[in-house]
């Protein structure tokens, strides 16, 4: 049987949440928090404030002057976020069954029934897309192409088919940067647009690693993440590539000056050197995670300083 049928199966399998706890029927607000996915929220809202941020200072625009759009802008942006991220939990229950990093998510033990955690997912979807739209009509479709992405193209399809998921998912992850810009500037700039390709890059390697720690997870569940189907050594060389083609492509950002140059290109060798040492390293485990945590601090870091070198004096 071949190892895609087997992800097809596994992702088709009805799987019923738990019974709920007589002590506890209802999910509590921590609960329905944990559906959102608060780390994956913050992490955008970083990178969704960057353009916007940026935008403002190229267009002249006093952000805090206007603070409806900076406060629509980063709500917005938010709730599309955990919308997306709830429809995920909504989808993918059956899924996270299997797996030991999801099994306890409230929408696998029944804390939080299955329609209740669909309405909160559509709700925070549309409350959303509707700030976003009263703001700039582009933010909002650029909100709701990330959703429609994130929840239809990755979580329905090719997150249960292809191994290419983790590049599907990419394009909504790289999004939010264009969602801040668009709320400034509906005209997107090349600037918006190699925060997006940098975004885009800097997510395979993430995730590949993400992936290489789990990899026991995703086999049990069926998922064809790369490491599943086609190994270690190929996901290695993957990652590798990934991060190589991010130096260039995070200094073709040149004209933010050379304190960026320089951060970004300390930071993208610093992160490549640490991928080509991998091949040498007898613990994939263990070297897949030091490279899982320099991708966290790596996009955080470059996008603080995106946004420190944009600051008027």
């Amino acid at each position: 049987m071949s190892k895609t049928r087997t992800a097809y199966e596994a992702s088709n399998r009805v799987m019923e949440p738990g019974p709920l706890s007589e002590a506890n029927p209802t999910g509590t607000w921590k609960d329905f928090l944990t559906l959102t996915k608060l780390g994956i929220v913050f992490d955008n809202l970083i990178t969704a404030f960057t353009g916007l941020w940026v935008a403002s200072v190229a267009a002249g625009f006093d952000l805090f002057a206007n603070p409806m759009v900076l406060i629509l802008t980063m709500l917005g942006t938010a709730f599309v976020v955990a919308g997306g991220t709830s429809l995920n939990n909504y989808i993918d229950r059956d899924i996270d069954q299997v797996m030991a990093r999801t099994n306890t998510r409230p929408s696998v033990t029944g804390k939080i029934p299955a329609n209740q955690v669909l309405f909160v997912g559509l709700g925070l979807s549309i409350a959303g897309t509707v700030m976003l739209l009263i703001v700039e009509p582009m933010a909002a479709l650029l909100g709701l192409l990330g959703l429609v992405i994130y929840v239809v193209l990755y979580t329905m399809w090719t997150k249960r088919t292809t191994s290419l998921n983790t590049v599907v998912g990419s394009f909504s992850g790289a999004l939010p940067p264009l969602i801040g810009w668009a709320a400034i500037d509906p005209n997107l700039s090349p600037v918006a647009w190699g925060m997006f390709l940098i975004m885009f890059i800097w997510q395979p390697p993430h995730f590949l690693a993400l992936a290489m720690k789990r990899v026991d997870d995703y086999r049990d569940a069926g998922i064809p993440m790369l490491p599943v189907v086609a190994g270690f050594p190929m996901t290695k060389r993957q990652i590798v590539l990934y991060t190589a083609a991010l130096v260039p492509v995070s200094l073709l950002l040149y004209s933010f000056g050379p304190v960026y140059i320089t951060v970004a290109a300390i930071l993208g060798f610093g992160w490549l050197a640490i991928g080509i040492a991998g091949f040498f390293m007898k613990d994939d485990i263990k070297w897949a995670r030091i490279m899982f945590v320099y991708s966290l601090n790596y996009i955080t870091i470059l996008f603080i300083v995106m946004i420190a070198v944009n600051i008027n004096p």
